[in-house]
C-alpha cells in the first residue's frame, strides 16, 4: 500500500490534504483509518493534517477550541490555551460507538504540541520478566511489566508474557472509583500489573493496577 501512496504522489504531486488518501486506488475506508494518522502534510490548509491526531479525533479538537474562542492553529501553538482544557468535559462515547477516554485525550492533547512529530523516532523498547514463561511461573503479589490487549466495560487485558492474558477488573484499574475503564488504560499501553491470584486448571490470572 505505502508503494501506491508514493505512485500516486508522484504522478498527482504532493498530498494538500489527508482525505486525499482516499484517492489513492484500492485505498479504502478501513485502510484510510489505519494509516491516515501517520502521513503528515506540511502546509497543510488544515494543521492537523500535519500532526498525530487521527482524522476520527479532529471533531473533538475543533470543540476544544471553539470552548476557548481560539483556532485549532492557536491551540496548537500556545501552551497557555492546552493548559486551560477541562479534559473530563470531552469524555464521551463517539457516534462508531467507541470511547474516547482520558487517555486517548491526553495522547491527542500531547500531539497538539508536537505537530509535524515523526512517530517513528518514539517506539521504546519492552520485554517481559526474565524467567517469567509460562501461567506456572506466576506467583501472587509478583509485579511484572505487561501491555493492554483489550478494553471492556468489565475491565482490561493484560500481556505479561505467558501465552494467557490477565484480567484487570475494573475495580483494580485505579486507587479510587472507575466508571470507564477507557478513562484509565487503551489497547498497547505499557503498565506494570501485581499478580493478584492464580488458577492453572481454568488458565485464568487476576491482576491489578492499585497500588495496594
Amino acid at each position: 500500500m505505502a508503494a501506491k501512496i508514493i505512485a500516486w504522489r508522484d504522478e498527482q504531486g504532493p498530498f494538500v490534504n489527508r482525505k486525499q488518501l482516499l484517492k489513492v486506488p484500492r485505498l479504502g475506508a478501513k485502510a484510510f483509518e489505519q494509516c491516515a494518522g501517520f502521513l503528515r502534510i506540511h502546509g497543510a490548509e488544515n494543521p492537523l493534517d500535519n500532526s498525530a491526531v487521527h482524522p476520527e479525533r479532529y471533531a473533538v479538537v475543533k470543540k476544544m477550541a471553539a470552548d476557548l474562542g481560539c483556532t485549532i492553529s492557536d491551540l496548537m501553538e500556545k501552551k497557555e490555551l492546552r493548559d486551560r482544557i477541562d479534559l473530563q468535559k470531552y469524555v464521551c462515547t463517539t457516534e462508531q460507538g467507541d470511547s474516547l477516554g482520558l487517555p486517548t485525550l491526553r495522547d491527542i492533547l500531547e500531539e497538539l504540541a508536537r505537530p509535524g512529530r515523526d512517530p517513528r523516532q518514539e517506539f521504546s523498547a519492552f520485554s517481559f520478566a526474565d524467567g517469567v514463561n509460562a501461567i506456572g511461573d506466576l506467583v501472587e503479589e509478583m509485579r511484572l511489566p505487561g501491555i493492554v490487549t483489550n478494553v471492556t466495560k468489565f475491565g482490561a487485558f493484560v500481556d505479561v508474557g505467558v501465552h494467557q492474558d490477565g484480567l484487570v477488573h475494573i475495580s483494580q484499574l485505579a486507587d479510587r472509583f472507575v466508571k470507564d475503564p477507557a478513562e484509565v488504560v487503551k489497547v498497547g499501553q505499557q503498565v506494570t500489573v501485581r499478580v493478584l491470584e492464580v488458577d492453572q486448571q481454568r488458565k485464568r490470572i487476576a491482576l491489578s493496577l492499585r497500588e495496594k
